[in-house]
């Protein structure tokens, strides 16, 4: 367990680079009871930093389970409307928003994947207004996590549970440097250097990135029309910049939907909504996913796939060294926001129109025109084997070297 000193100093961590709070802007916090002692802490923090308000959004994720498990499909899926009108209130406010995961990886193991599937797209498409303006940067926002019994126990199976909780606080507490003096200062000159590369990836404006990989992966990737490469240090519509993720390794941008070719293996197992997705693979024809296979997991990435149009194109893609902290922990989290920060990843689904230049202001065929994919899902999947070699390739054909054996070279 952490102290009291840097349990303050990760809230702080969250209201102050998470969603750089202003003076008189709402919060609100998205958590399952379980995470309820940290959840008052970083409401107190926000508080002391300013906050208007703070509004507490509380789920438990064993009850989601036993309604999955016992209501009808039909009843599960009509989503009250009280629901949507909630989250639009809260986007209307300008409200930041800060989410605690402590999900146990194995939530809904074993349960009916076609009812968790339509149920699950019937909630994201209720809170459509709150996936909008994360995506469009219209409302600042920010995950971070807190340890569960049974997420520490899925990392480290073999320790007794109270050790396997403080062994996972340590890992949490190291991957978002809350072991230096002054871990704000620490995450802002982290993400400096992180913004210092996506200035130079989009300067040089590639027309094509390119993975290659010895398990297989043989991947084209085209890349927007005006695309931007972003690092941790995102900028909202009001101009304030805030960091969505914490940890956060990566720089990203928008890949083109109708230009990625050939075939990617994940590099790291997949767990989408408690369903585990391994050793699997996808093969992609102007820009769609024409075929797929997985050894575990087949019927959720199914799920995924079929979603909608956009769920079988990408909407994202993020470059990450293996030399970042949460890679070289060696440790699987089976939680995307930290197994997403130890490799290069791809998304199915949405892009983000802050990705490219000009995309908060596009319709719907303009979008698409410059090949930014939409969808009402964005699932990561991680493909950064260590011996991955990226290459970028310019509109005349010059090619330069990105990543050697995994790790950045420029």
């Amino acid at each position: 367990m952490l102290t009291d000193k840097q349990l303050d100093k990760y809230a702080e961590l969250a209201i102050s680079v998470g969603i750089n709070l202003q003076k008189g802007q709402p919060v609100v916090l998205r958590t399952d009871v379980q995470n309820a002692f940290f959840a008052e802490i970083v409401a107190k923090k926000a508080y002391e930093l300013g906050a208007s308000n703070v509004y507490t959004v509380w789920s438990n994720e064993r009850i989601e389970r036993v309604r999955v498990d016992n209501t009808k499909q039909d009843v599960l899926c009509n989503i009250p409307a009280y629901d949507a009108q909630m989250y639009q209130y809260f986007v209307d406010q300008g409200a930041g928003f800060v989410s605690i995961l402590s999900s146990d990886p194995d939530n809904f193991e074993g349960c009916n994947s076609d009812k968790l599937t339509k149920y699950l797209l019937s909630a994201r498409r209720s809170r459509q207004a709150l996936m909008s303006a994360t995506m469009s940067n219209k409302n600042r926002w920010t995950i971070v996590s807190v340890p569960s019994q049974k997420w520490a126990k899925k990392i480290f199976p073999d320790l007794e549970t109270s050790v396997a909780v403080d062994k996972l606080w340590e890992a949490i507490a190291h991957a978002v440097r809350l072991e230096c003096d002054d871990p704000v200062k620490a995450g802002e000159e982290h993400i400096a250097t992180m913004d210092r590369r996506a200035e130079y990836m989009t300067k040089r404006n590639f027309e094509y990135i390119q993975f290659k990989s010895a398990n297989g992966t043989d991947l084209k990737v085209g890349l927007a029309e005006g695309h931007i490469w972003t690092s941790a240090g995102e900028k909202a519509q009001d101009g304030v910049v805030f960091t969505a993720n914490l940890p956060t390794e990566e720089i990203f941008t928008a890949p083109h939907k109708y230009k990625v070719e050939g075939i990617v293996k994940n590099a790291l197992p997949l767990v989408d909504n408690g369903a585990v997705i391994d050793n699997f693979s996808l093969t992609f024809k102007d820009g769609k996913v024409v075929d797929f296979t997985a050894e575990k997991g087949y019927d959720a990435l199914k799920g995924i796939l079929t979603t909608d149009e956009g769920s079988t194109r990408i909407g994202e893609i993020a470059l990450i060294g293996k030399k970042s902290p949460i890679a070289e922990s060696g440790l699987l989290y089976y939680q995307t926001l930290f197994d997403e920060n130890a490799s290069c990843h791809l998304a199915l689904g949405a892009a983000y129109p802050t990705t490219v230049e000009g995309g908060n202001d596009m319709n719907e065929q303009q979008a698409d025109k410059i090949g930014l994919n939409a969808s009402v899902v964005h699932v990561d999947f991680m493909i950064g084997t260590k011996d991955l070699e990226i290459v970028g390739i310019g509109f005349d054909g010059s090619k330069e070297q990105l990543f050697v054996d995994g790790e950045w070279v420029i």
